[in-house]
């Protein structure tokens, strides 16, 4: 969706990076105690930010990144830079559920995931790396099999 942008400066990641740690303090984690924070890059510089929220019925809860792409799109936006993610893992880079990489799919395959640490270093991948051979508005129109023998 994003080809034509350029590479985000060290300062902007990094900036990034310290949002979705200090959003990751709001995280509603009473189950699981498992903080995850995100913050997104709008294509136009603009930082939407969002914690997991769990909920005893645990298909209700959401994730960071989710909440980050909501809020930015009831605001609006609907193209984005990157995003970057938190957790209190020190060990290894936090990285996307499937069903956050499908969501940020919905949005383009050409923008980038930094997944971070708790000591801000980073990994940096595309959303289509993260989601290779995916389905996407596209894939719904393609030519189907319209006789399912049910006649």
């Amino acid at each position: 969706m994003n080809t034509e942008e350029p590479e985000l400066t060290r300062d902007t990641v990094m900036k990034l990076i310290q949002a979705s740690q200090e959003v990751k303090k709001h995280a509603y984690c009473r189950y699981s105690d498992f903080r995850v924070g995100a913050a997104l890059l709008t294509s136009d510089d603009l930082v939407f930010t969002g914690c997991n929220v769990e909920n005893a019925c645990n298909n209700l809860g959401i994730c960071a990144e989710r909440t980050a792409i909501v809020k930015a799109v009831s605001d609006g936006h609907r193209r984005f830079k990157a995003i970057a993610v938190a957790s209190d893992m020190k060990d290894q880079f936090i990285s996307p559920c499937g069903g956050c990489r499908q969501f940020m799919r919905e949005f383009g395959l050409n923008w980038d995931v930094y997944m971070s640490k708790p000591d801000g270093s980073f990994m940096k991948m595309s959303v289509s790396q993260l989601l290779p051979s995916s389905f996407g508005a596209k894939d719904l129109t393609m030519k189907r099999e319209t006789d399912h023998g049910d006649h």
